[in-house]
């Protein structure tokens, strides 16, 4: 399997939508709905905390939230900085219509939920966590409720991972198209591989392993053998 890094990311994703002919709301709807089935597979129905970001990844956990509460999950979604573009809107409509709150104090959300969807950052992040999120990853970073992040650990370098040491620590990671270089770096207990969407010679090319069901996600070898791109 190869692992991607931040331009091998950004070109798969202006070929799928490009060449392949994809809407960015289908891929995020097929991410988000990977995202809820892998916290199935491992985690009992409870309440989850969706903290949210301003990009795609938190479109992805918009998405995912909606799913979840079809799976008999309580979802609750943290989401400090709400983008103005249409595609956010109508996901966080979606999730209105779904009667998911939206908690406006993170730590009192912390302390009631079972886990914690970690949908702040994707590969196209750099540089520091700016405000408000510094003080979410901070929050985040001093509970022992298990974490779930999407596609990247936030606060981490999407190729060299933890580099400040003061990124989060997940005990699963969804790693979504292809797992991204900072994935070598991933250390708990469950990483999964979902956005099952990739034409099959672009998934010959990136390495992907081949789904054998009918299934969404797949559960990977931790830690894989790995390429880099």
């Amino acid at each position: 399997m190869k692992f991607l890094g931040q331009k091998a990311a950004q070109a798969v994703d202006v070929e799928l939508m490009g060449k392949h002919g994809y809407a960015i709301e289908q891929l995020m709807e097929l991410a988000g709905l990977s995202v809820a089935e892998s916290i199935a597979r491992e985690y009992p129905k409870g309440r989850v905390l969706l903290c949210i970001g301003p990009g795609n990844n938190g479109g992805d956990g918009l998405v995912a939230a909606r799913h979840l509460h079809h799976f008999g999950y309580i979802p609750t979604l943290f989401y400090p900085k709400q983008p103005s573009k249409d595609l956010y809107k109508n996901l966080l409509h979606q999730c209105a219509s779904h009667q998911i709150p939206v908690a406006s104090d993170l730590e009192a959300e912390v302390s009631k939920c079972d886990l914690i969807v970690d949908a702040l950052f994707g590969f196209s992040f750099s540089g520091a966590v700016r405000p408000p999120f510094d003080s979410v990853l901070r929050t985040l970073g001093q509970t022992a409720k298990p974490i779930v992040s999407v596609d990247i650990p936030s606060g981490w370098d999407v190729e060299q991972g933890d580099v400040s040491g003061s990124g989060l620590k997940p005990d699963m990671l969804v790693s979504l198209t292809a797992p991204k270089k900072c994935a070598e770096k991933f250390g708990g207990r469950f990483h999964y591989l979902g956005g099952r969407f990739v034409p099959p010679k672009m998934a010959k090319e990136l390495g992907i392993p081949e789904y054998t069901d009918a299934s969404q996600c797949m559960k990977l070898e931790h830690p894989p053998i790995q390429q880099r791109l």
